[in-house]
């Protein structure tokens, strides 16, 4: 007996799975949402099965069928999107779906453009993006959820393969009205005892406080934040200097007040900007594109996150 449901039936299964309704999948797929509904009776009717729990005033639940129904369709679609990346791998094309992750600490300023740039130049690659810190990238590319990350040469794994792009030297973020704001560089020891303001994320806080360490001093970590944009409006409402290796084009604070941004002095380690992937997997077409893409982008000068040195 032939199968009587399509993989965009699938597709509106996982949506409404994910996003707890109908109405909200519809939001997310752009699809009416008499046309989910449909999808979702006529995958219950074929199978047999009650996929979802219907409540009017929480929306839809799915049943314990329902959640073993969908991580199995989730990898169903998955080996469907890796169908289309074989017939490029056969044709020579580049097409398919990329699953890409980005520092979340650059993320927002860097994978957009750069996405945009690349699905326009090969449209019939779609970009899948997340925003990890370093811990969840080393997991992800791990498990295959990820083709592909944009991080820094954080204690990489050997399992991983790391492809530097470009250096950044760290960066001493202050308020304008800081007594070491005009510096055009400051040592490590002037910031003893300085309240700090320290991006508390995994890997990347370690190498942020290695600068004292390896000085022998000891820091003032006054305040703690896992968020870029929230340790550059502490900065400039005074709570403290951070250290950043990302310097924007905007030297404002997202709540609009001037930051200065002094090189860090002395032997102090750079970050390696590059792309991170799981050692043994193959290039794909799209892969060895992308990564082309990436490193014409830096060749040209075109990181908006950044201000050459």
């Amino acid at each position: 007996m032939p199968f009587r449901y399509t993989l965009r039936q699938l597709e509106y299964f996982v949506a409404v799975g994910k996003a707890g309704s109908i109405a909200a999948a519809s939001d997310v797929l752009n699809v009416s949402s008499p046309s989910i509904s449909a999808a979702i009776n006529q995958l219950e009717a074929e199978f047999g099965l009650q996929l979802f729990i219907r409540e009017h005033a929480r929306g839809l639940s799915l049943t314990k069928a329902g959640r073993k129904f969908m991580e199995r369709t989730e990898f169903v679609l998955k080996e469907a999107e890796l169908l289309t990346t074989l017939a490029g791998e056969i044709t020579g094309t580049v097409q398919g779906v990329l699953s890409v992750g980005c520092l979340v600490t650059f993320a927002q300023i860097l994978l957009p453009g750069l996405r945009r740039a690349f699905e326009t130049r090969y449209p019939a690659v779609r970009i899948e993006q997340r925003e990890l810190d370093q811990a969840q990238i080393f997991s992800q590319l791990r498990r295959a959820e990820l083709d592909v990350a944009l991080t820094y040469d954080l204690d990489i794994p050997a399992d991983l393969d790391f492809r530097p792009l470009l250096e950044l030297p760290p960066y001493v973020v202050l308020a304008t009205d800081h007594p070491l704001a005009q510096r055009d560089q400051i040592d490590i020891t002037e910031l003893r005892g300085a309240p700090m303001v320290l991006l508390d994320l995994p890997y990347s806080s370690e190498y942020f406080l290695s600068f004292f360490r390896d000085a022998g001093i000891k820091p003032n970590v006054a305040e703690r934040t896992r968020d870029m944009s929230v340790m550059r409006s502490m900065v400039a409402n005074g709570f403290g200097f951070s250290i950043a290796n990302v310097q924007p084009l905007n030297n404002l604070s997202p709540d609009g007040k001037e930051l200065r941004f002094v090189r860090l002095a002395g032997s102090v380690r750079p970050m390696k900007f590059g792309l991170l992937k799981a050692r043994n997997e193959k290039d794909t077409n799209t892969m060895t594109a992308f990564l082309t893409h990436c490193q014409e982008t830096v060749e040209h000068e075109k990181l908006p996150f950044l201000r050459m040195p």
